[in-house]
């Protein structure tokens, strides 16, 4: 069987699918073309990330396929439903990139804590003629511990995200739709552990309430979840990171916010118009900006390309029988 990994795989992947019998394609194909080079391949198996597209044109298009695979959480770049009404398997990694996001978060929010984002780039500039000034305009930082996090999404990375938050003794609330209670657990170097209960509300305003840092870590929406009835409702001098999906938080309002200072700082890892985000935020000052990168470490992209082959394997060994 014939594998595209349009948006990449890990070597890891690679060698446990060759491994296998599966022939792994080298090619990465421009979303144009895709349809094409899969019939000319005769590929069975495509696997994307968050670049390609998978709409119903191609799966109507591709009779070859046999299987999906997204490397990540969200698969909302797959029509998944019309996809397995066609018979293809949609398979994902849920888990593998959790630990990466929620690192991403808590380093925008250490960098806007802290002025870092700023500083970084105002230092190569300035650093030699205005170091006393900007070590005083950036002295009033804030530590994270003792401070209330508060997270929107409960699934496998909002949960990372509250135990980075507990390990760095944070309070903790957490928002979902309906209120659901799980139990965390925090591993240690020396081989200890320990348990967290951590029920989560449906209460917005409550949620909102004196929670200093927020993070956004849902599925992609219809709607905004942070607009102005919930940025009138935070505390002033909030901290903001999503790292979700452009589209969860409004961007033209959250710069509203920003400006009048009742949001402190923010952290954008995801645009509403990715991949060409907005300039206003591009050059906004309190905005702490990465590139979609949220998943994006080796460390993740072997466990994705680890799982990925695995499931893969399984589904063939499972068709034989």
């Amino acid at each position: 069987m014939k594998v595209l990994a349009n948006d990449g795989i890990s070597k890891t992947g690679e060698l446990a699918l060759t491994e296998a019998g599966f022939e792994v394609l080298p090619n990465r194909v421009a979303q144009n073309h895709v349809i094409n080079f899969i019939n000319e391949n005769n590929v069975d198996i495509l696997l994307v990330r968050s670049t390609t597209k998978v709409r119903q044109d191609i799966i109507d298009a591709c009779p070859s396929l046999k299987i999906i695979g997204r490397g990540g959480i969200g698969m909302d770049n797959i029509d998944v439903d019309y996809a397995k009404s066609k018979g293809i398997k949609v398979i994902n990694t849920p888990t593998a990139s959790s630990k990466s996001v929620a690192e991403l978060v808590f380093g925008h929010f250490f960098a806007l804590a802290r002025f870092l984002h700023e500083s970084n780039r105002l230092m190569p500039l300035e650093g030699e003629t205005h170091f006393e000034a900007m070590k005083k305009s950036f002295s009033k930082a804030y530590e994270l511990s003792g401070k209330t996090l508060g997270v929107i999404g409960f699934g496998s990375i909002g949960q990372e995200v509250v135990k980075m938050g507990i390990a760095l003794g944070m309070k903790i609330k957490v928002l979902t739709k309906n209120p659901k209670t799980r139990v965390l657990t925090l591993d240690f170097f020396d081989g200890q552990s320990l348990n967290f209960e951590i029920t989560s509300t449906n209460d917005m305003d409550a949620f909102l309430k004196d929670t200093d840092f927020i993070s956004i870590n849902t599925p992609k929406t219809n709607e905004y979840i942070i607009d102005t009835p919930q940025f009138e409702k935070m505390k002033d001098g909030v901290y903001i990171v999503n790292t979700a999906r452009g589209g969860v938080i409004n961007e033209v309002t959250l710069i509203d916010f920003i400006e009048s200072e009742k949001v402190a700082g923010a952290a954008l890892d995801v645009f509403e118009s990715e991949p060409t985000p907005e300039l206003p935020l591009l050059m906004n000052p309190a905005l702490s900006l990465s590139p979609h990168v949220g998943g994006n470490t080796v460390d993740a992209q072997e466990k994705i390309g680890a799982e990925l082959a695995e499931q893969i394997i399984k589904l063939q060994k499972e068709t034989i029988r």
